[in-house]
């Protein structure tokens, strides 16, 4: 597809406009691309917050610039269980006195290419998710059943589905038959340097107060590895290095941000207050 092509495409709007800032763990890059180049689907799994969005911005972005000096279309879906299939698919609509079909954010996705990215995908119903099967596999093709018709995916389309695997029970785990459609990428917490240099950027702060959030993080952590406690996600952390550095306390922005952000219980939010006093006052 030409460039003067793709800005006629009502897929436009989808287009990520400037370079989302993320700064890579491990090869997860790398294997992207190479999923993307060779057509395969792509599961990303890993807890709430640690980037998985940020990241397949990034990739649509950098994708699309290493082929059409701009970024792919990045179409975002959030998965829950009222999504239907004529949500992803499209639907008859009334115009004037007649009735005209209009595409779904999939199916437009399939026409013009583009990644399509269905975040938190066992949120949706099992019968919705089924109609996404074609599209992971060799036929890579998407049926159009009110129209009778079948659309053949776009060279440059790419399905992506993300979830939590921590958070599901066993009712809403994903079906083997579906996840073994996807080569799967895993995305953790990044390492605490890391870690501090996103809070820093994202938040607009120091680096020595984003290492101190990202210190406060990993205590709490390991807190969450003895069953103790879940720990904040790096978006909390970003939440209160922004509420300092708007100028509230330290003390009030973890309180705000973080204790009270993760959990309701007194004993448990007693011991993150230790835990942040020790570090940013003592």
């Amino acid at each position: 597809m030409s460039r003067i092509e793709a800005k006629q495409t009502p897929i436009e709007e989808y287009r990520v406009a400037n370079e989302p800032f993320y700064l890579p763990i491990a090869n997860e890059v790398e294997s992207f691309e190479a999923a993307y180049h060779n057509h395969i689907p792509v599961l990303l799994k890993g807890p709430t917050g640690c980037g998985k969005t940020r990241f397949v911005e990034y990739m649509s972005w950098r994708l699309g610039i290493q082929s059409h000096d701009m970024a792919l279309p990045l179409v975002t879906i959030n998965c829950h269980e009222d999504l239907t299939a004529s949500d992803l698919v499209g639907r008859f609509l009334l115009s004037n006195s007649s009735t005209e079909w209009v595409d779904g954010p999939l199916t437009r996705a399939v026409r013009y290419g583009g990644i399509c990215y269905l975040d938190e995908v066992v949120e949706a119903r099992k019968d919705t998710t089924v109609v996404i099967h074609s599209l992971t596999d060799y036929r890579r093709f998407l049926p159009i059943d009110k129209l009778g018709t079948i659309i053949d995916a776009h060279e440059e389309f790419l399905l992506v589905v993300s979830y939590n695997p921590g958070y599901q029970s066993s009712l809403k785990d994903l079906k083997h038959s579906t996840r073994q459609r996807f080569a799967a990428i895993e995305f953790g917490y990044p390492p605490l340097e890391i870690e501090a240099s996103i809070i820093a950027h994202e938040a607009g702060v120091t680096l020595d107060l984003a290492d101190s959030l990202a210190v406060l993080a990993a205590k709490l952590r390991n807190l969450n590895t003895l069953e103790m406690l879940e720990g904040p996600n790096t978006r909390l952390l970003i939440y209160a290095g922004k509420l300092i550095r708007h100028g509230l306390d330290a003390r009030d922005a973890i309180e705000m941000a973080i204790t009270q952000a993760i959990t309701d219980d007194a004993q448990l939010q007693g011991g993150v207050r230790e835990v942040a006093e020790a570090i940013f006052v003592g």
